[in-house]
């Protein structure tokens, strides 16, 4: 009776210990940034972006020249126009500012929206690369390990190289 009480302890035992081996997740971390600044898909999407922005840049700082040439002239001749005149030229000058603020946030949206255009999916192909080879490698979780996100201690997998080699990077 004392041997089958030992070995149903010992069995029991042995079921918590495997039951608390198998809870355990395996955890790997990333430096997603890292990773995405690596891929030539983001290299390319970001001189598309770059090359928008100056160009929604040139034309606003045209617009910026023409708006300050204007004011220079008009008030070089506000003392030879009458009083209406210079008052419609003011309201036509508050117009022009209008005009290029509307446009600088017109150009600002139209940016992001481009951003998000390009970079969604760069990162869709990042993340099924990350899942991909975490799921071949048996991770649970994958955390991100850029700086500030929380994570304090990278002692487990990096799996940076390995997606690399996944995207042919």
């Amino acid at each position: 009776m004392k041997q089958v009480k030992k070995i149903a302890v010992a069995l029991m035992l042995f079921v918590a210990a495997t039951s608390f081996v198998n809870a355990q997740s395996k955890v790997a971390h990333i430096d997603v940034t890292q990773l995405l600044s690596a891929m030539p898909e983001m290299k390319a999407a970001e001189a598309e972006l770059k090359k928008l922005q100056e160009t929604y840049g040139a034309d606003i700082q045209a617009s910026m020249t023409e708006l300050r040439n204007k004011y220079t002239q008009y008030q070089n001749e506000a003392t030879s126009k009458s009083k209406e005149e210079n008052e419609k030229r003011a309201v036509e000058l508050q117009g022009m500012e209008k005009t290029v603020g509307e446009f600088q946030q017109n150009a600002q949206q139209e940016i992001q929206k481009k951003q998000a255009e390009l970079f969604a999916p760069i990162s869709e192909k990042a993340k099924a690369a990350i899942e991909r080879v975490a799921a071949a490698q048996g991770f649970d979780y994958v955390i991100d390990a850029q700086a500030g996100s929380g994570l304090i201690v990278a002692n487990g997998k990096d799996l940076l190289a390995d997606v690399k080699k996944e995207l042919g990077i």
